[in-house]
């Protein structure tokens, strides 16, 4: 069996001065609120869904070749080098909650990854709730996987995702067999959101800690993004089926983040179903570090650069 002690903390001392003062500025700005009230999350989404949204920055189409495709409705961007590449081919899917469009520092964060790799990147914006739900969601994302990775190799496949794209992430690789499409050679967790009932008792002493996210907002987008399946369907909180994928699964996580407990729930089964996990936890961080500019982010970014170019698993 696959065995490991309950936590990997990655030891960089203490936190930094710039992940301490972005801390500062979400407390600062109620940044929180959003998520710890039911009617300021109902209130956020328009915003966060409006059509100038649906596009990455001008310094993205600068500086990588930018194409755009429409799959199911929804456009699914793919960004390459200008110069070179190498073969690798990651699908990256964005947090928000299943209600929040992508952000910049998303597509800041892809423009650094595609820098340090060569990869080619794929980013579908899927369908969001409460005009979509789950079942949509999925279909759209398997879809925009069958497309774009057509003629991409499985040793070249990685799936990757934060919070509600992470758990997106998971559920696709769970189906995802070659030769019919390109099973994944790593999939990639990033502060993933495992189950959007957040009753783990875990969760609720987490909450005051985290700066940015709060049980009732989460459990409310949860919600809306099941539609009329059981908000524990397991296409909708991953927690809730076999951990075994295909490809080599590694996760990371902060323990400021409010889906720690969850991340380490997940930890476990995997130990207790033999199933390997590179986990990556780090002190101090909030939920999604890796997108600011922090040196923790350039720490993580260092070992998804490691994991996106090392050879797979014979």
């Amino acid at each position: 069996m696959y065995d490991r002690p309950p936590v990997l903390p990655v030891n960089l001392g203490k936190p930094s001065l710039r992940s301490r003062m972005m801390i500062a500025a979400l407390r600062v700005t109620r940044a929180k609120k959003t998520f710890a009230d039911v009617d300021a999350l109902h209130e956020s989404i328009p915003k966060s869904q409006r059509p100038e949204r649906d596009s990455p920055p001008a310094e993205v189409h600068l500086h990588h070749w930018v194409t755009r495709r429409v799959i199911r409705g929804r456009p699914v961007y793919t960004l390459r080098p200008q110069y070179g590449g190498s073969r690798r081919h990651v699908l990256y899917l964005h947090g928000g909650a299943y209600v929040h469009q992508i952000q910049h520092d998303h597509w800041t964060f892809l423009s650094r990854l595609i820098d340090r790799t060569g990869c080619t990147v794929t980013v579908p914006l899927y369908p969001l709730a409460p005009g979509c739900h789950a079942e949509d969601t999925v279909a759209m994302v398997r879809a925009a996987h069958a497309a774009t990775f057509a003629g991409t190799a499985s040793e070249d496949t990685v799936f990757m995702g934060d919070s509600a794209g992470a758990a997106l992430a998971l559920v696709l690789a769970r189906t995802a067999r070659a030769p019919e499409t390109a099973a994944p050679k790593e999939v990639v967790l990033i502060s993933p959101w495992l189950d959007v009932t957040m009753s783990d008792p875990m969760s609720a002493e987490l909450d005051p800690c985290d700066p940015y996210l709060g049980i009732a907002g989460l459990v409310e987008a949860g919600r809306l993004y099941a539609g009329r399946l059981d908000p524990r369907d397991p296409r909708i909180s991953p927690l809730n089926a076999p951990t075994a994928t295909p490809g080599r699964l590694s996760l990371f996580v902060g323990t400021r983040d409010i889906l720690l407990a969850d991340a380490r729930r997940f930890r476990s089964r995997c130990a207790d179903e033999g199933t390997e996990l590179d986990y990556y936890e780090y002190p101090g961080m909030i939920h999604a570090w890796h997108i600011a500019d922090i040196p923790e982010a350039r720490h993580a970014l260092r070992e998804l650069v490691h994991i996106v170019q090392r050879p797979a698993r014979v």
